[in-house]
Parts: C-alpha cells; structure tokens; sequence
C-alpha cells in the first residue's frame, strides 16, 4: 500500500533530521571540517533528499554548516555557529557538558536580565504586574505540589512577561533564549524534586520591586535569582 506523505508527516521528518544532525554536529560525531553529502544523510536515516536538504537550509542558517556545489556539506567550526538560536542551546545540553553550557548560559543572563529587571520597574503596566505575581503564586502552589512541568511553564510564563515588560525589543528578543535554558535544567534533571523556595521568594521580591518602581531592587532580587541558579546547578553536577 503506497503512503501518502502528509504536510504533518513531512514537517516531522525534517524536525526529527534536523535535530539528529544538529545534535551529531554539537556533539562531535560530525567533526569540523568533514563532508557529508545529501544521499548520504538520506540513507542513514532513511528520508527523501529533499527532507535533507530542507533540514541543511536550516544548519546553514545558523553557521553549522556550509553547502558547497561539487564540495558537499562541510561542518563548520564552534566559532561560527549562531549560539543564541535556541535549537542549537536544546542541542548542545541535549549533547555535551550541560553543566558548563548552563554555567555559560548564566552568565550571558547576568549580562542582560539583572538589566532588563531595573527597566521592567520603570516601564511595566498592571496587566504585566498581575501576570508576574500570578506566575509566582503558581510557582509558589506547583513547587509545593512537586510538579515541576507546572513549575517550569509559570517561570517561563515570569520571565517572558518581565522581558517584555523592559521595553526594550532586544530583551524581549531573548526570551527563547531564557526559555531554553530554564527548560535544560528540568528536562535533564538539574532541578530539585522540590524547587528551592527561595528561589521562589527571590522571583516574588522581584514581582513586587517592579510592581512598586523600585529598579535597583529589581535588578538586585533577579541578579540573586540567578547566582542562585547557578549555585544550584554545580551542586547537581557536582552530585552526579
């Protein structure tokens, strides 16, 4: 009996070939500077060469790799890879030291979110306010109840509405950044069964400075929510 590809059957299959080649890249199985070729990668997992080439579009986009007629798909170096596209950060904790890539990801949000925190103060209207401090409460109720994928999708839901509260389009820009990196924790076991509460608390300190325009406690309670994060997260690998 013949299959009919569908529109979802296709769109699975370039996510399913775009994630393995991402991943093998990241992780070293395709090194920088090897050539891999269209039939190849067809074969090895089985697909048409058009979901390959749709799937190679995508790498090259993003620095991973460089199509060449007559050459081939050459892997190209770390150093020109686009590390803020969020696939490529899911890729690299879903391949090699999660620890180091968190610890590295902490830092770029010290770069910005302290920031971004101390402008939301100033800019944030009462809708955005309200969304903050329910997205606490529901931290608050899910972190006491142990689901952690309630957890995340309210921390996600605070970050999100703090960025986008800052004002400023190049934060807001960064929330699937953030988004990433709050996920990795959970999906790769780097949280407590029982979220830390004072995390918690630093997340509502956070919520009320914006809420009551005070930017330097904003920008101090979300510097303490991160080194937190940080803190947490070595002491998990240090466990492991």
């Amino acid at each position: 009996m013949l299959c009919v590809a569908t529109p979802s059957n296709v769109s699975a299959l370039h996510d399913n070939v775009l994630s393995a080649l991402g991943t093998a890249v990241v992780s070293g199985t395709y090194a920088a500077g090897e050539v891999i070729t269209l039939e190849g990668v067809s074969a090895q997992h089985g697909v048409s060469r058009s979901v390959v080439r749709e799937a190679i579009r995508v790498l090259e986009s993003m620095g991973m790799v460089a199509s060449r007629r007559r050459v081939g798909i050459t892997i190209q170096p770390a150093a020109n890879w686009n590390v803020f596209d969020p696939r490529l950060i899911r890729w690299r904790l879903d391949s090699g030291d999660r620890a180091a890539q968190l610890v590295s990801l902490s830092e770029l949000r010290r770069g910005f979110e302290p920031v971004a925190a101390a402008l939301a103060a100033e800019r944030a209207n009462p809708h955005q306010c309200r969304i903050m401090a329910a997205a606490v409460s529901d931290m608050a109720v899910h972190g006491r109840d142990g689901d952690l994928a309630a957890y995340l999708q309210a921390d996600k839901i605070f970050h999100q509405t703090l960025l986008e509260a800052s004002g400023n389009e190049m934060f807001r820009a960064l929330n699937a950044v953030v988004s990433e990196i709050l996920a990795g924790r959970t999906h790769h076991g780097m949280m407590p069964d029982s979220p830390n509460p004072a995390a918690i608390a630093l997340h509502d300190e956070v919520a009320r400075a914006v809420r009551l325009r005070d930017p330097a406690g904003a920008e101090r309670a979300m510097r303490a929510i991160i080194d937190e994060a940080a803190a947490a997260v070595a002491e998990e690998s240090g466990s492991d």
